[in-house]
């Protein structure tokens, strides 16, 4: 079985960017497209490279890349959840989109440009575990460009067992989801009949790590951890803590009524507890999103 996890920003970016791993890529890829736009090539813009870690030149672990016939491609794998992230996911197609035009160039060098978004939380509010997003009119349906096109792939979403897979996508899911679990020696056949996926599951299960590299993956890991267990303990505590204060004021106005009243006090004093409790984890819009709360309020509470 795989004793690294694909979905680690590190271990991703290395097994999906490393140059000697293309065909993994362009599998991947080709899992979202069409296929009259399926791709032959790819180059990658911002290949595996330990050193640029340890320099600071690579603290966004997306991959970028360019098919053969010009098409840019922007790549993000994100386990830690955050409000907010259609627009990080925006920002970032612009900024692939834009960085494409030199000083001095015209428009029409501008490449469509496709955003692949792997979140490991639900987002979305679609039943679907992959949705792509396009420019269309309103009206007619029709497509004003190609220039713009972003997927969302929600690990989570993803319900089939083996035997139930049917595409390729399917294989790249259930291979992220479950390659702790998968053993080269002992594949479902399901995967094992794609070269690509099969390469991947190899290549993880004889990834090496040197002792930085062993050091910045670990130091993923435990920034995972540690955000997921703050965001735990900070809400289990903020709502017991709101909810025993709103019942306490709630039996003072009034046994009934004033339980009531409490508990919904409560809940709201348990939402301000948390975000206290979250202020130096999480940034300020994924904290409004969790808690219901609006900015301008955490903004208040953090010059308390």
């Amino acid at each position: 079985m795989c004793r690294i996890n694909p979905k680690v920003d590190f271990a991703f970016k290395k097994l999906f960017g490393s140059p000697e791993n293309k065909d993994i890529l362009i599998s991947f890829i080709n899992s979202m497209l069409r296929e009259e736009e399926k791709i032959k090539d790819i180059e990658l813009k911002n290949p595996y490279n330990i050193a640029n870690y340890r320099n600071g030149k690579m603290t966004i672990l997306d991959i970028k890349a360019v098919d053969e016939k010009g098409t840019w491609y922007d790549i993000e794998m994100q386990m830690a959840e955050q409000g907010y992230y259609d627009k990080r996911a925006f920002y970032y197609w612009a900024k692939v989109y834009t960085d494409q035009m030199e000083s001095g160039a015209i428009f029409s060098t501008l490449r469509k440009t496709i955003s692949i978004n792997i979140l490991d939380f639900n987002y979305l509010e679609e039943e679907d575990f992959h949705n792509v997003y396009r420019v269309y009119n309103e009206k007619s349906s029709k497509e004003l460009s190609n220039i713009f096109e972003m997927h969302f792939i929600e690990l989570g979403k993803f319900k089939k067992g083996f035997k139930d897979i049917t595409n390729t996508l399917d294989r790249w899911v259930a291979f992220l989801n479950k390659a702790y679990e998968i053993h080269s020696n002992n594949m479902p056949k399901e995967l094992a009949e794609d070269e690509a996926v099969k390469k991947a599951v190899e290549k993880l299960e004889v990834m090496y790590f040197s002792e930085e590299e062993k050091e910045e993956y670990e130091n993923d890991l435990k920034r995972l951890r540690d955000y997921k267990e703050a965001f735990r303990t900070a809400e289990e505590k903020g709502m017991n803590s709101g909810i025993e204060k709103g019942i306490k004021q709630g039996i003072q106005q009034g046994i009934q009524q004033g339980i009531q009243r409490g508990i919904e006090q409560g809940i709201e004093q348990g939402k301000i507890e948390l975000a206290k409790n979250l202020l130096d984890v999480l940034d300020e819009e994924t904290l409004a999103t969790k808690t219901g709360l609006s900015i301008e309020f955490i903004r208040s509470l953090k010059n308390k």
